[in-house]
């Protein structure tokens, strides 16, 4: 394995005997549903797992939640709070288990932090260097799912829109639901862009959760059976 950048000190690429895997996507493009099906599909197989995600660190995810409830984070104070939140996940969590010889199940990664940043104005090569930390996996899967279809998946399990997924602090329109579709549709162009230069595998989310299953799961076991250059 290999860091983006200069990674974590002390920590050697070549110790970590595990695998990488990253599911991303919007709220709303079956990505939970897929991480749990993924972790059973492996986890029958007699392969040991470890699911990470956004926001799960025990350092700073609660003071985070609580932050994001009163809307009171500036741009680059949010991008830091996002980066310690995967820092202290990358340190405690992500690296033991990958030199334990697990697979690494992360919904979500550094893409949807660095996308979330860029189309709120961040420096593109700032936030490059913040996720220099960052390990490079060995498989990346986009979900991507038609912003008309996230709204209607969104509204039929909440009754509702989320207020960041929806990018209201950016002022892009009085409505919700406008909004919503507006912000997806910027989120999406940066997963575009990112595309090639990190090897996203482009996964049609409009589809079944079986035939999106039946795709993931090919792609990993492509990974598990003839390895990685990474």
């Amino acid at each position: 394995m290999r860091f983006y950048g200069e990674g974590i000190p002390g920590v050697e690429p070549g110790e970590l005997a595990g695998t990488l895997i990253v599911i991303e996507g919007a709220d709303g493009s079956g990505r939970s549903t897929q991480m749990e099906l993924l972790r059973d599909f492996l986890e029958n197989r007699g392969h040991a797992t470890l699911n990470v995600g956004l926001r799960r660190s025990t350092l700073v995810s609660e003071e985070l939640a609580e932050a994001k409830k009163g809307n009171v984070l500036g741009e680059i104070t949010r991008s830091l709070f996002y980066a310690t939140d995967f820092a202290d996940q990358l340190e405690n969590r992500i690296i033991p288990a990958l030199k334990a010889g697990f697979i690494v199940l992360a919904d979500r990664y550094i893409y949807t932090l660095m996308a979330r940043d860029i189309v709120r104005g961040a420096d593109r090569e700032w936030v490059r260097s913040l996720y220099g930390m960052a390990l490079i996996p060995h498989l990346v899967i986009y979900l991507r799912v038609s912003p008309g279809q996230l709204v209607e998946r969104n509204f039929r399990k909440n009754a509702t829109l989320d207020y960041w997924e929806s990018g209201m602090d950016l002022g892009l329109s009085r409505d919700i639901f406008d909004s919503f579709i507006r912000y997806q549709r910027l989120i999406q162009k940066e997963f575009a862009l990112m595309e090639h230069e990190y090897g996203f595998h482009m996964v049609n989310g409009n589809r079944s959760v079986r035939s999106v299953a039946g795709e993931i799961f090919a792609r990993v076991e492509g990974v598990l059976g003839g390895g990685t250059d990474e």
